[in-house]
């Protein structure tokens, strides 16, 4: 897997939805030459809510300061993208030496026109995955045998390259979102197609599964759902037009009757469940002077809710939190990222598109800690001519994190898996997972899982 495919996948080239919105690498541009977006925003029509003076640092009042974590708790099952309905998992107690146990394949990696993108799912002592060719395989949980394997994708020449989608689990079934189109209902025990039903745009995110409704977003920023029994089309919400957004895509966060989804126009929604109406609509906008990859305002990570807040950051650089009853803004931090963050306890941590994992006090925003994670990293260049030109590498990305038995866990395109104590942000183990890993991990059982980009389901207790 080279590292240009990794930026791909995530954040240094976008898709220009102003096209068809087929998903195919035609449709997907970096930010230069005269195929680069073609429109952005006008400054009124969004309004940075980062003062530009605001540094990320760490408040000198938190300094050795301890903070509560929840006590880790064995769990069976993590059905859905981020684990729960509100995408919100706290500590969990699973693989606690961090060991490789065994690694399956599960189709195809990442490649040309190709790219894995769903986190894995565990249910009922399975593990479900998804290939960058829409692929579905079950897996026993603790052995890793196949059980079963069924491909979902269709034949259509409109969509040979499509990409992206993911799974979630309900009441024995297995709903699949994918980049050809389509939302597809599985049995779990037997991967048998119940029903499938066309969309209008391809979608790049798992969806979430809630009280027999199924919820994705597709790439024109529209929230659709379906009936979870029969397929048929419910209430959609249609978010701003984006010109450009990151490859990957966010799944929506359900407490109560509330539902929160993530768009690429750096809009964080909260809408009815029954009917979609509007509750609130935030913009997590930050406008840069000094980078035109702040154009790009997408929200690409989940959005968590956690102790009646909202946590989410957005790509232009505004990493907040929000009341979930009002929509207020109750802090914001200037944090460029493309994951999901972790609430957990007095805290939350998310990291940072360069790599920062950032400690910060739930109730205040205030920092306790900041750890980079690509420390030591040299940037240098590729192709040119006698160190004139050529193209500069990126640092390199890291995935979502997960508590686990008061550690962070993460992995990275470098290939290595980290285990960080949460309390202190010291690094105290790296695994060598052997392929690059930008999907964050998941817990269930005794175990952690992992899907790499070379399409590898990874299993560490």
């Amino acid at each position: 897997m080279t590292s240009r495919r990794i930026r791909l996948l995530t954040v240094l080239m976008v898709a220009a939805l102003g096209a068809s919105g087929c998903s195919t690498l035609g449709r997907i541009n970096p930010f230069n030459g005269k195929d680069g977006p073609k429109e952005t925003a006008s400054a009124g029509e969004r309004i940075s809510i980062v003062p530009a003076d605001q540094k990320l640092e760490v408040a000198e009042a938190l300094k050795g300061v301890d903070f509560a974590l929840p006590t880790p708790t064995a769990i069976a099952d993590w059905p859905l993208p981020g684990g729960t309905p509100e995408q919100s998992v706290e500590n969990v107690d699973a693989a606690p030496n961090l060991s490789i146990v065994w690694k399956r394949d599960i189709g195809r990696g990442s490649g040309k026109g190709y790219f894995v993108t769903a986190p894995p799912i565990a249910a009922g002592g399975r593990i479900f995955t998804m290939d960058a060719d829409a692929s579905v395989t079950a897996h026993d949980a603790q052995s890793g045998a196949q059980v079963w394997r069924t491909n979902v994708r269709t034949g259509g020449k409109r969509d040979r390259e499509a990409f992206g989608g993911g799974v979630a689990y309900a009441n024995g079934k297995l709903y699949v979102s994918s980049g050809f189109r389509e939302v597809v209902q599985l049995d779990a025990a037997t991967g048998a197609i119940g029903w499938r039903t066309r969309t209008d745009q391809p979608i790049h995110a798992a969806p979430t599964v809630v009280d027999g409704r199924v919820m994705a977003v597709a790439i024109d920023n529209t929230l659709m759902t379906f009936d979870a029994a029969t397929g048929a089309a419910g209430w959609t919400y249609q978010a701003l037009s984006e010109p450009a957004r990151i490859l990957a895509a966010s799944s929506p966060a359900v407490s109560g009757d509330s539902v929160v989804a993530a768009f690429g126009s750096g809009e964080l929604v909260a809408l009815r469940a029954q009917n979609g109406s509007d509750l609130w609509n935030a913009a997590l906008s930050r406008t840069s002077q000094t980078s035109a990859l702040s154009e790009i305002r997408d929200i690409p990570g989940r959005p968590v809710i956690y102790q009646g807040d909202v946590f989410a950051v957005s790509h232009s650089g505004v990493f907040a939190a929000t009341d979930l009853r009002t929509g207020q803004s109750r802090w914001t931090l200037p944090v460029v990222g493309v994951t999901s963050p972790w609430a957990a306890g007095d805290v939350v941590y998310v990291v940072s598109r360069d790599g920062q994992l950032i400690c910060a006090s739930r109730e205040s925003g205030q920092v306790y800690w900041i750890r980079d994670l690509n420390a030591g990293f040299k940037a240098k260049k590729r192709g040119g001519f006698f160190g004139i030109g050529g193209r500069a590498v990126q640092k390199p990305l890291w995935s979502s994190p997960i508590l686990a038995n008061n550690r962070l866990i993460l992995a990275g395109a470098t290939g290595q898996l980290i285990s960080v104590n949460a309390k202190s942000g010291e690094i105290e183990r790296r695994v060598n997972l052997g392929a690059p890993t930008i999907i964050g991990p998941i817990a269930a059982g005794n175990m952690i899982y992992l899907v790499s980009d070379t399409g590898q389901l990874i299993a560490l207790r």
